[in-house]
């Protein structure tokens, strides 16, 4: 999995003026938990936020605070209603040796037969989400559809990834071949024709 690096600066005051007055600085109010440790409140420039939420891919964090790194990721977040700007952020802290629960993004490879035959490709779950250590986790989940014809799909329960779990309903479909007009038609006239003969 891919890490994104963030720097921020501890908070001495935690109130509303002092949130409002890191906002008009360009700043985001954050607060790291998780482990035996307290809870950290601190603050990072906006922008440090670009890499992190304007991607498909999903990143841990390393939060360089004050001098001190922690191994986190983005649990939660809120938007400014009209703007979209990020107006607080939380991170949980991350350990080597303890699972966490994550949302990845799903990626197919390979061309499916029935895309040939004039299917259509849907991707019904963009993402999907996993329980194992942070180590054992990948970037993706890939799957290949290039056995798949019309009317067939991949189910959550046909995804296998060493020492990790998929926590969606097993019976979900994650990727599916459907069959468009056309394709319908062409299946029609072909059995017309072989009718006719």
């Amino acid at each position: 999995m891919k890490t994104v690096s963030m720097s921020g600066s501890l908070r001495e005051n935690v109130g509303k003026k002092d949130t409002k007055a890191l906002r008009s600085e360009g700043k985001v109010p954050c607060v790291l938990y998780g482990g035996k440790d307290e809870q950290i409140k601190f603050s990072v420039p906006n922008k440090d936020f670009i890499p992190l939420l304007f991607t498909p891919d999903t990143n841990y964090v390393k939060i360089n605070i004050d001098g001190k790194e922690h191994n986190a990721i983005l649990q939660d977040i809120q938007y400014h209603p009209v703007n979209d700007e990020v107006l607080h952020a939380d991170f949980l802290r991350i350990f080597d040796d303890k699972p966490i629960k994550i949302a990845v993004p799903v990626k197919t490879t390979g061309t499916a037969p029935g895309v040939l035959q004039g299917g259509k490709l849907n991707l019904k779950m963009r993402k999907v989400r996993l329980y194992g250590l942070p180590n054992s986790i990948p970037q993706e989940v890939v799957l290949d559809i290039s056995k798949l014809n019309i009317g067939q799909g991949i189910k959550v329960s046909e995804i296998s990834i060493p020492e990790v779990e998929c926590l969606e309903v097993k019976s979900s479909i994650v990727v599916a071949i459907k069959a468009t007009r056309n394709a319908k038609m062409a299946a029609g006239n072909a059995t017309e024709e072989s009718a006719a003969e």
